[in-house]
């Protein structure tokens, strides 16, 4: 049984498939605490740089990191908001 958190998790997902090269997750769980629907799943902002997200749109941006961290979907996060650049629009 893992004691990785949920934020360890995403970290090492955004690190290890995205190859991310600058990165911060924010949990914001405990703002939504008693949300309606929210069934225990974490509220979280990922900010990611990866060199995989030069020439790709935001959405299938989106669709990567959902890729990435799709067992964690399903049961340990609820809401997720997505900041994905490309080294040269980190730059900017």
């Amino acid at each position: 049984m893992s004691t990785e958190t949920t934020k360890e998790k995403i970290l090492n997902r955004m690190k290890d498939v995205l190859l991310a090269t600058d990165l911060d997750v924010i949990d914001e769980s405990w703002k939504h605490a008693g949300h309606a629907g929210a069934g225990g799943g974490g509220h979280f902002i990922v900010h990611l740089v990866s060199e995989k997200f030069e020439g790709v749109s935001l959405l299938d941006r989106n669709r990567m990191v959902f890729d990435a961290l799709k067992e964690e979907m399903q049961a340990e996060i609820h809401a997720l908001v997505i900041r994905a650049k490309s080294p040269g629009e980190a730059q900017e």
